[in-house]
């Protein structure tokens, strides 16, 4: 020690340990036997008193730890790669045009029906003025054509009088000529008079199918007009379908929420200009809460649907929430990655795999707020009461799916 001193301050080796001998000599002449031996005798039962103390402290705290784990831990299953999720729907417009006033706010919440967004709806009120005045017009010419139909329809029934007036000529002149000619033949009767008969018995035939003839284009007539009324009535269906469209148009001008939720991830503001697909904000439906769990493939053995989990969010981590399981994804994550792995090629590096399970939250916690998707979460699923020797139930397709209907769109709270 006095050799390392006075290398250190650059004295000569042993001036040190020269001054030191004195002071120690006169310490220890100071100093009694007796008096210095006591403490470290007083100090070794103190230092096993705190040795057993530390022995019984540990082997106490670990017999309750393995009873504790006998009797609970080991069966629960656990993982922080948990997150919450929600709902989240991507507001867009679906009309083109400038954005007249964007009346919300990040983080602001809204009710179903709420306005989110206007565009100016001049251009779309002009179309729908337009397409309501083609479709009057389209009336008024539906309305002339059933008038020319009726008149059609009259001339018919004219046609068919005029051909029951040649018809009684018809007769009339064939009685006659048949009379002339019998005449003639007794010589009662003028030649002359004879040749007009008949004539007029030929004038009385063309006369009738003429009549026939013309009867029947007034009956093409009437089919005509009719088949005109027909093409007609289609157009103003179709000037109909414009109207409502335009109508449709006019009411996307007015961009509402779908749901109750929170605005976030506001893209744009007012005078900006957007498109068809034209992203304006983020709703969040903090009501659909929930907690998606991602699990090893080695911890799902005992993890069913139904059992009870134990939700901890790292935000608020004293309180403990009681969840549910709701369902098993039904393939591991890496499936549904964009470039999902191919194990049949080159060198193969098992990787345990994990699989989504979603967990459901009480309706009354989600409502609260507290949630807000992308939070991390630790998850513990209790399998106690698990019978092992039954399997899984088997998954039971959709009944809306099974009988050929489309489900309605789900979200919690709603």
């Amino acid at each position: 020690m006095a050799f390392r001193d006075d290398y250190a301050q650059g004295r000569p080796a042993g001036e040190a340990a020269a001054k030191a001998a004195p002071q120690a000599a006169a310490t220890a002449s100071a100093t009694p036997p007796a008096v210095a031996a006591a403490p470290a005798k007083r100090k070794r039962p103190l230092r096993r008193l705190i040795l057993l103390a530390l022995l019984l402290g540990g082997g106490t705290y670990g017999a309750y730890a393995g009873h504790e784990w006998w009797t609970t831990g080991r069966f629960f299953v656990s993982t922080d790669d948990a997150y919450v999720q929600a709902d989240i729907s991507t507001l867009a417009a679906k009309v083109s045009g400038y954005l007249e006033a964007v009346p919300v706010v990040n983080g602001q919440a809204v009710k179903a029906g709420d306005v989110i967004a206007r565009i100016e709806d001049g251009d779309y009120r002009l179309a729908l003025k337009a397409a309501e005045d083609k479709l009057a017009t389209q009336g008024s010419v539906i309305a002339r054509i059933a008038r020319q139909a009726e008149a059609a329809r009259a001339q018919v029934l004219q046609g068919e009088a005029q051909i029951d007036a040649a018809k009684a000529d018809q007769v009339r002149a064939a009685a006659d000529y048949q009379r002339q000619q019998q005449l003639a033949q007794s010589e009662f009767a003028a030649k002359s008079r004879l040749e007009q008969s008949r004539a007029d018995r030929d004038r009385s035939d063309a006369t009738v199918k003429g009549a026939e003839a013309n009867l029947i284009a007034l009956k093409a007539n009437v089919a005509v007009l009719e088949a005109q009324t027909k093409e007609a009535e289609n157009l103003a269906a179709e000037l109909r379908t414009a109207v409502d469209r335009a109508k449709r148009d006019l009411s996307f001008t007015v961009l509402r929420a779908p749901f109750d939720g929170v605005i976030g991830n506001k893209a744009t503001e007012a005078g900006a200009y957007v498109g068809p697909g034209s992203r304006i904000a983020a709703l969040v439906p903090l009501q659909s809460a929930r907690v998606d769990a991602n699990f090893k493939e080695t911890q799902l053995g005992r993890v069913r649907v139904g059992q009870p989990v134990h939700v901890r969010v790292d935000a608020w981590p004293d309180r403990d929430i009681l969840g549910t399981v709701e369902s098993l994804s039904p393939a591991s994550g890496s499936v549904f990655s964009l470039l999902p792995p191919d194990n049949a090629t080159g060198n193969f590096t098992k990787i345990v795999q994990r699989l989504p399970v979603r967990v459901r939250v009480p309706e009354a916690v989600a409502r609260e707020g507290l949630l807000r998707p992308g939070l991390s979460v630790v998850v513990r699923v209790d399998t106690r009461g698990l019978d092992e020797s039954k399997p899984p139930a088997p998954i039971e397709p959709h009944s809306a799916v099974s009988e050929g209907t489309a489900p309605a769109v789900r979200t919690a709270g709603r």
